[in-house]
């Protein structure tokens, strides 16, 4: 059953800030923790996720704020799992930070955690919804209202997010996916194969096989796996097919191998796709290699803000794909929802790899503009095209302008050749040639000081980056990298606001002042109850001291 957490909000007269003397508490007010508290853990918006939560009366669920938060905090410190727990138990910041005043129970356990991971994972799978992407839209929308954040410009770049999987070899990805093939079958069936299998399970793992083997053998053994692929692919009994192991073998054995003429041949390299199998441990991870780098994973998508006015700026859209799919092709699956979230996005800055003639149409329909420092492919040449009225063009190079009329497919220059020789004659061009050429011109019709705002997007990559050691992330998976993505993008856009805050505390946003004044309204509450205590023990200690049996008999009850 679910239930939001309100408890954070009520005043406790046993928690530990009523222990701290005030220079301590007054030292506590001014904490990371504390602002973590008022501008992320306050503003959760837990009835997201009711959806995982069953709605029959029952057992109520472990506090949603305190779970996300958990998330942000592990992520944002890089932290263990274990070393999470160790600090949500000890730590008086932490337990602040989660809204805990006591260091009584805690709200939630490790398998509580997992398991709610797992829901949320399960749930996506479900409806294509991810509850976390959520959480950081929603708080990002509300902190850029508040801070009042230009978002009319904006930059991106992406960076490699290699998957926490073995680097396998040919050999040793087929070995490896046939022994664990293997070992799901029932007792009767491993009997019957085990002949066909001998020469694999008899080693200690399919590292060890291949180390086994000599550069000579590999050629026959990868026809002889080849043919043992097919016989499996073919001849496997029906209650063996459900296993998720047979998807993943039938899968490798159509990328590896291919019949021809009733013999099996082993594919070439450069015939294997970048999107085949590099794990059974995470069948959605792909290959690619960026000039000297090779990975084996996804890639990741930053958008943050960029307006030069700014004094902050923040992260506003994050992607998470296969590393296989190119840049360009990324922007024009995100760029629409980009403008849901910021509507008067016009000016984008980016690197080369982010132009395309698909991308120029929808920019062009969006109204948005693609500033890119550095282009692939052809330069921008001297000539200029300019569009003048519906299909009529002018095109100028450094000595005439002509108006380009229209043909059957194209449109058509014609240029006096003794005036100059920039062109040869007739230059023909379409549409998307006169939108790569706008675009193309994009960077130098700026003013100067918007000219250099790309480079700086690669400090908030490395604020990734930073947290996978040898760009490499310690989960599994595409669905638990976008986890890690955004909530490591919450925990950096809260870096930020914290420390403009610190430096401004004039410039705190409406939310966070509400939160402040109803802990200002708990506290005055807590002081009234302190102050009636105390004189309570006040009495007590003056009373029961008194020879007086009569009045030690009124209070003694």
């Amino acid at each position: 059953m679910f239930k939001t957490n309100q408890h954070h909000l009520q005043g406790n007269l046993f928690g530990f800030d009523h222990y701290l003397p005030d220079k301590q508490q007054k030292e506590l007010s001014g904490t990371e923790e504390k602002a973590f508290y008022d501008l992320i853990f306050s503003q959760i918006k837990e009835e997201e996720f009711a959806c995982l939560y069953s709605e029959t009366y029952s057992r109520p669920n472990a506090p949603v704020n305190c779970l996300v938060s958990a998330l942000i905090l592990i992520n944002k410190n890089n932290w263990t799992y274990e070393q999470f727990f160790k600090q949500m138990t000890f730590n008086v910041l932490t337990r602040t930070a989660l809204g805990l005043k006591t260091f009584g129970n805690n709200p939630f356990n490790r398998a509580t955690l997992f398991n709610f991971q797992n829901a949320i994972a399960e749930y996506y799978l479900q409806t294509g919804v991810n509850l976390l992407e959520r959480v950081f839209d929603h708080l990002t929308a509300k902190q850029l209202k508040e801070l009042q954040i230009k978002t009319n410009i904006q930059r991106t770049d992406s960076f490699l997010a290699a998957s926490n999987i073995v680097s396998y070899s040919r050999v040793r990805l087929l070995v490896e996916v046939l022994i664990r093939f293997y070992r799901v079958l029932d007792e009767k069936d491993k009997g019957k194969l085990k002949n066909k299998f001998s020469e694999y399970i008899a080693h200690q793992s399919a590292g060890h096989y291949v180390y086994s083997l000599s550069r000579d053998e590999i050629p026959h053994k990868l026809i002889k796996l080849g043919e043992l692929y097919h016989y499996l692919v073919n001849n496997t009994l029906a209650k063996n097919r459900k296993h998720e192991i047979f998807k993943i073998l039938t899968r490798v054995y159509f990328e590896q191998f291919v019949k021809t003429k009733g013999k099996i041949i082993v594919k070439d390299n450069k015939d294997i796709s970048s999107g085949s199998l590099q794990s059974p441990d995470d069948p959605e991870a792909t290959y690619r290699k960026k000039g000297d780098q090779t990975s084996k994973g996804y890639t990741v998508n930053l958008t943050e803000t960029a307006h030069p006015d700014n004094q902050l700026n923040l992260i506003t859209d994050i992607a998470v794909d296969k590393n296989n799919k190119d840049d360009s092709t990324i922007l024009n699956e995100r760029l629409k929802l980009m403008k849901e979230k910021t509507p008067d996005l016009e000016e984008l800055h980016a690197d080369g790899a982010y132009g395309s003639s698909a991308n120029d149409e929808l920019l062009e329909e969006s109204e948005i503009k693609l500033v890119q420092t550095a282009v692939r492919g052809r330069k921008a040449g001297r000539l200029v095209i300019i569009e003048k009225k519906g299909d009529q063009y002018l095109v100028s190079c450094p000595h005439q302008t002509v108006i380009a009329g229209k043909t059957k497919k194209k449109y058509k220059a014609c240029f006096d050749q003794s005036i100059c020789h920039c062109v040869k004659g007739t230059y023909y061009f379409t549409e998307q040639d006169y939108l790569k050429n706008k675009r193309l011109r994009n960077l130098e019709q700026l003013p100067p000081n918007r000219q250099k705002l790309r480079p700086n997007v690669e400090a908030t990559v490395h604020e990734f980056t930073c947290k996978m050691p040898n760009k490499k992330l310690k989960i599994r998976g595409k669905i638990k990298a976008e986890f890690f993505a955004f909530m490591t993008g919450v925990g950096v856009n809260f870096g930020r606001i914290h420390r403009f805050l610190a430096k401004n505390p004039d410039k705190s946003p409406c939310g966070v002042i509400k939160v402040q004044e109803e802990r200002y309204t708990n506290q005055k509450n807590r002081e009234t109850w302190r102050d009636f205590i105390q004189a309570s023990i006040f009495f007590l200690q003056n009373y029961l001291h008194q020879p007086n049996t009569s009045c030690f008999t009124k209070i003694a009850f």
